[in-house]
């Protein structure tokens, strides 16, 4: 396998403060914790992960859009703003968006060529006004599709923030793939056509969730998991988030954990995981030594 991949790290855009039921479910539905929960967890961070491939700079997720804290229209009015508010509170600092994010990290955000999305909540689409026109913004079809429906609002989805004229999106879709090395999964979608990024159907968060899985030479295996988890250890246990499809979430979990199953090394990185960055630097200098 060639080495494809120079570099991978992590930038936050900012942290978020959700509550313990969506971090793991507890058994009960939805509205009911969203309305009766009274306490938040501690910050955890919004993570963009980023890959210095080759062929261009690629972007796993895009953060939250600052406006978010600062606009008092970001956000839909009414009962709908109202369980917006009562999901999820940010704190997104002057220099947390993800042009300086990057630009801290030694990139310029001109050069993104590939942002790749898990989903298409607000967390994860909100460097998109930032990202360069000739940039390819992936994400899953289903998950696209999703967004023109009537009270696609009430899932998450706020359309104003995401059908912004000018980006070139590349909706996908997984296909079969012979590949032992990746069961239980039996479709992905070779992001850069050299085996280096492949996206997984990883469907529970929203339908259409993906995940990636990166495989180059010099470089450990990682795979970038999006919303599946909150944390990767409670991932391992099979103990999943409250928000979303609970079978699809554990169908999904299992699929994971037989992957990583075959790969013991290999990081298991999400988007609001505290632990991700201790993990990806670990995993990094493990295989270096």
């Amino acid at each position: 396998m060639m080495k494809l991949v120079k570099r991978v790290s992590v930038i936050s855009t900012g942290t978020v403060q959700i509550r313990p039921e969506h971090v793991e479910t507890n058994g009960t539905p939805m509205l009911w914790w969203l309305n009766t929960s009274r306490r938040w967890t501690a910050p955890r961070p919004i993570n963009v992960y980023v890959i210095e491939h080759e062929k261009g700079l690629v972007l796993f997720d895009t953060g939250q859009d600052r406006r978010s804290v600062t606009d008092p229209d970001y956000f839909p009015g009414g009962m709908v703003g109202y369980n917006y508010r009562r999901l999820a509170t940010f704190d997104i600092p002057e220099g947390a968006t993800l042009t300086e994010q990057l630009r801290a990290d030694g990139y310029d955000i001109a050069d993104v060529r590939v942002a790749i999305l898990s989903h298409l909540h607000q967390d994860h689409i909100g460097g998109l006004r930032e990202l360069p026109r000739s940039a390819q913004v992936v994400v899953s079809g289903a998950e696209l599709a999703q967004v023109d429906k009537r009270f696609a609002v009430l899932n998450g989805l706020m359309r104003d923030h995401i059908r912004i004229p000018g980006i070139n999106w590349v909706p996908v879709t997984p296909q079969p793939v012979q590949d032992d090395s990746l069961a239980p999964f039996t479709h992905a979608h070779d992001v850069m056509g050299d085996g280096s990024l492949l996206l997984l159907p990883t469907p529970g968060h929203t339908p259409g969730s993906m995940s990636l899985l990166l495989r180059s030479e010099g470089l450990p295996s990682m795979l970038f998991v999006g919303d599946v988890t909150y944390d990767a250890d409670l991932l391992a246990a099979d103990r999943v988030p409250g928000v979303g499809h609970r079978p699809g979430l554990h169908e999904t979990t299992r699929r994971i954990n037989q992957l990583t199953a075959q790969f013991p090394e290999m990081p298991v990185l999400a988007a609001h995981d505290p632990a991700a960055a201790r993990l990806l630097e670990s995993a990094l200098s493990q295989h270096a030594e």
